[in-house]
């Protein structure tokens, strides 16, 4: 039987870092249409087995390429969101147990 081992706790500057890539409203948002990936068009390999693809998310968001690149990367330092390659497509999906971790320090140490 293999024991998952439980993360150490956030610091305050891991905390922030995830805070502040929240800050922004379409990344916030990006973050909550993740939370249902079999919302969005159907994929190659399902969203559920690798998460979103990027057009996907770019097109829900009514960005360019480059700015659904770049808020994708600000919530992946966070630790947020993880990063999976397709072939030439990049694929998200959430990080549910670092966004609990976030809330647990602000419920516990903020």
């Amino acid at each position: 039987m293999v024991r998952q081992r439980t993360p150490p706790p956030l610091t305050a500057d891991e905390v922030s870092e995830a805070l502040a890539a929240m800050a922004h409203p379409t990344r916030l948002a990006i973050l909550g249409w993740l939370k249902h990936p079999d919302d969005f068009p159907p994929q190659l390999v399902p969203a559920d087995e690798v998460g979103v693809c990027l057009k996907h998310l770019q097109a829900r968001a009514g960005v360019s390429q480059s700015t659904a690149s770049q808020y994708l990367a600000v919530l992946h330092r966070a630790g947020l969101v993880t990063p999976t390659r397709v072939g030439q497509w990049t694929h998200y999906r959430r990080d549910d147990a670092r966004i609990a971790a976030v809330a647990d320090y602000l419920a516990h140490q903020a």
